[in-house]
């Protein structure tokens, strides 16, 4: 928060292209640094730094510390550092910290879903007709070969807004979305989504349906309406009683 608006960020490209900031690097660091001190055994996987340490060990933290960064430079508020704990692989402890909105999302397997100290749930929506979409922007959807039948979804839903990276997924854990897709993301994107909307009620896959946060992919919905989400995307037509 020192460092937003402030002015003074040093920003470079990355090979893909997209934008990095100092401050981006310097927070992750700032957690590496901490949870060496507390977890010595564990690995670590990061945005900026990559792999670090534990080939043996069963714990691996996820970092992603500023995920909007592209907000974050801008100086929109929408951008949060994301910290997830894998055991055995899936990701077992969960938290979205957005210091410019004074919100923040947590989760722990079998502990159930919070935001801001309060349990969170999924909406009860059961069709597409009267459900919320958010997504990032739709030239991911076309990179990826799926416009059309995002187009699809989105002429089927309600309502749709382009909230974006972690902003949608949380909404869909706090029943204000019904349904959020990324075509395009990293691990470290997904980790910490993943367990929070699980434990609100939710259901996670990427976009072939693998409950996994490495699968290039993230797709949140309240889990009533995943089935058909997943189906209308592969570009399948209705199919009748969503699963």
């Amino acid at each position: 928060m020192r460092r937003f608006r402030s002015g003074d960020l040093t920003v470079s490209a990355k090979p893909d292209g997209t934008p990095v900031s100092d401050a981006d690097q310097s927070a992750e660091q700032a957690i590496r640094d901490r949870i060496g001190q507390a977890r010595p055994a564990d690995a670590i996987l990061g945005e900026e730094f990559g792999a670090q340490g534990g080939a043996g060990a069963s714990r691996r933290w996820v970092l992603d510390p500023i995920d909007g960064t592209k907000n974050y430079v801008r100086g929109i508020p929408v951008w949060a550092n994301l910290i997830a704990l894998e055991d055995g692989g899936l990701p077992v402890v969960g938290v979205v910290s957005a210091p410019a909105l004074a919100r923040r999302w947590w989760a722990s397997q079998g502990a159930g879903a919070f935001a801001d100290g309060q349990p969170i749930h999924v909406s009860s929506v059961t069709e597409l007709g009267q459900a919320s979409f958010s997504y990032d922007n739709f030239s991911s959807f076309d990179k990826r070969g799926i416009l059309a039948a995002a187009l699809t979804l989105e002429g089927r839903c309600d309502r749709s807004r382009g909230f974006g990276d972690f902003w949608s997924h949380v909404l869909v854990a706090e029943g204000a979305v019904d349904i959020a897709v990324e075509p395009d993301v990293a691990h470290w994107d997904m980790a910490a989504i993943q367990v929070i909307v699980e434990e609100a009620g939710g259901r996670f896959t990427d976009l072939q349906g693998r409950r996994r946060p490495d699968g290039g992919s993230g797709v949140s919905t309240n889990g009533k309406l995943h089935a058909e989400v997943l189906r209308t995307l592969a570009g399948g037509g209705p199919g009748g009683a969503v699963a």
